[in-house]
């Protein structure tokens, strides 16, 4: 009896501790990726928003997040979530054109916007699916389309009519799924300081009350992923700044100045930067030479002399040639007789070249239990964004990413 006894209570006691162990058990982290689109660099100094100050002491903060060229909205969300340049990945700008198609890709085209075609390298949904965990995405470049032959675990359709709590609440019923269809990476975007920095620019008192709403969307965030109890770690990015445009008489170069009316070129996109398509190597020439002559706040590039740290000198989606302005002058398609201004000053614009125009940089805020808290890291490019968030899920990145996941590790907590 006294044996029996024995061995029940040691039975009792290993039964406890077991239990004791597997509720001890750490739980794996997950990582919730946020876009607030067109969030400059300095919106958090110059309007003060009291949710983003209480995040940024409660984790790490760059001083900029260095968008790749060109500084526009498609290719830099999508090099965010794949660690390649957009010379690299593919989706080379927000309108460009594609020979092998003959097609011009734009934003506005569904059916081009879905097509895997257009998107190289592996979105960190696709890395997570691969290696074993679920994943989501509510509005990111890339995530409608089957890249690498899959859509991510769970994802939306882009609809900007959707309200932002909307989207949150969606976010918050996805990591409230049973752990095994729970997705270990969420990405989620949102557009309202980039659509009013557009319209009224990036010093209004406008701008201001949409960085506050953006202030308190990010507090709602916070408030419902500490409810949840699990181990989020939250990445706060953007994916340029803005710059702010007055008009004068010298704003605006138009297109019919530049080329002849009887010129057959192919060329894809104005404001900022032009890109000018021309297979034949002697017409080509002709054209740059024609275009350099008459250069007047922009330079004109042959595609394999562009500056390096542009990594946009290969792709054959980049055009043969590539006109780029200067910070506060904007190409515009027709002539000032056949297109009348729409704009009042001031407004925002952005695509400039990075590498020399501040107003580009990007924010890069993040906190959780595998973030370091209270430390602020000097401006990188937002290629590191994607080796930081596979680091904290144990994902084995691919090797061709441009990303260094030396860059971010200081951030980086065990």
């Amino acid at each position: 009896m006294t044996k029996r006894i024995a061995l029940f209570l040691l039975f009792a006691a290993l039964a406890v501790i077991s239990e004791s162990c597997t509720s001890g058990k750490k739980q794996e982290p997950y990582v919730l990726l946020i876009s607030f689109d067109g969030f400059r660099h300095d919106y958090v100094n110059t309007f003060q928003p009291p949710h983003f100050l209480e995040f940024i002491e409660e984790g790490t903060a760059a001083k900029a997040m260095i968008p790749s060229f060109p500084s526009k909205t498609f290719p830099n969300h999508y090099t965010i979530v794949t660690g390649m340049y957009p010379g690299h990945h593919g989706l080379v700008d927000n309108t460009f054109y594609d020979s092998t198609q003959n097609v011009v890709y734009t934003m506005g085209k569904r059916e081009l916007v879905q097509d895997a075609f257009y998107y190289g390298g592996l979105p960190l949904w696709q890395l997570a699916q691969q290696q074993g965990l679920k994943s989501a995405s509510y509005f990111w470049v890339g995530s409608e389309a089957p890249v690498a032959g899959f859509y991510p675990d769970y994802y939306e359709i882009y609809d900007g009519d959707v309200p932002n709590e909307a989207r949150i609440k969606k976010v918050v019923e996805w990591l409230q799924l049973p752990e095994s269809e729970r997705p270990r990476f969420i990405s989620l975007y949102f557009s309202l300081v980039d659509s009013e920095g557009h319209s009224s620019g990036p010093n209004s008192g406008k701008l201001k009350e949409t960085v506050l709403e953006a202030d308190r969307l990010l507090g709602l965030i916070d408030q419902k992923i500490a409810e949840l109890d699990l181990p989020v770690n939250i990445i706060v990015t953007s994916d340029h700044g803005m710059y702010e445009m007055t008009e004068t008489a010298e704003t605006f170069i138009y297109l019919d100045s530049l080329f002849a009316p009887d010129d057959s070129i192919k060329f894809a996109n104005s404001g900022p930067i032009v890109h000018v398509y021309e297979d034949d190597s002697t017409r080509q020439e002709q054209i740059f030479q024609s275009l350099a002559a008459k250069e007047t706040h922009f330079k004109t590039y042959r595609r394999k002399d562009t500056p390096n740290q542009w990594h946009y000198d290969q792709h054959p989606r980049i055009g043969d040639l590539l006109l780029v302005m200067e910070p506060g002058y904007y190409f515009r398609n027709g002539s000032p007789d056949t297109t009348k201004t729409m704009m009042d000053s001031p407004w925002g614009v952005h695509g400039f070249d990075p590498y020399v125009t501040p107003e580009m940089g990007a924010i890069f805020y993040a906190k959780g239990p595998n973030i370091q808290k209270g430390l602020l890291v000097p401006p990188f490019e937002n290629v590191h964004v994607y080796p930081l968030v596979a680091k904290i899920l144990g994902l084995t990145t691919p090797s061709n990413i441009d990303g260094d996941p030396d860059v971010l590790m200081k951030a980086f907590v065990e």
